[in-house]
């Protein structure tokens, strides 16, 4: 069974993670351009379809830590250390995520829709920095479920 919860974990964190860190990135410059563009229906097209795409599959996001607690539990490792930082960074990217880089999106994407107020670069500056701390994030969890200290593995 625990090898039937890593493939679920493992294809979650594809599924899930991986579009979101592409189209969060994509998005501070397709803001930049859709802003310079005016309102270029596929400019605007292009920030709404990469801000559904990061909401959509936040929504699926949980299946990842959820599905890892499953195989955790039947690796017997619930209590190592790697796999407690690995919950904690997993726990600060969801809030980044949620609390930093969906509500920017948001506001971005409003502003540009009512195109009444220029976004400003520092807006858009700023979604880049907290959608790299994102990125970063998973990418340290995605180290550390490769390289796990004391795996059988040998790496």
């Amino acid at each position: 069974m625990t090898k039937f919860f890593l493939s679920l974990h493992v294809l979650a964190a594809i599924i899930a993670v991986g579009p979101v860190t592409v189209a969060a990135s994509m998005f501070p410059p397709a803001a930049r351009r859709a802003q310079a563009a005016g309102h270029d229906a596929a400019s605007l097209g292009t920030v709404r379809l990469l801000h559904r795409i990061c909401r959509v599959y936040a929504g699926i996001g949980p299946a990842v830590p959820v599905s890892g607690f499953a195989t955790a539990a039947g690796l017997g490792v619930l209590g190592d250390a790697w796999l407690i930082v690995s919950i904690v960074l997993t726990a600060g990217a969801a809030g980044v995520l949620g609390l930093l880089v969906l509500p920017r999106q948001k506001a971005l994407l409003e502003q540009l829709d009512g195109a009444a107020v220029p976004v400003e670069r520092s807006h858009t500056v700023r979604l880049a920095m907290f959608t790299g701390m994102f990125n970063l994030l998973w990418a340290v969890v995605t180290v550390l479920m490769i390289i796990r200290p004391g795996s059988t593995t040998g790496a």
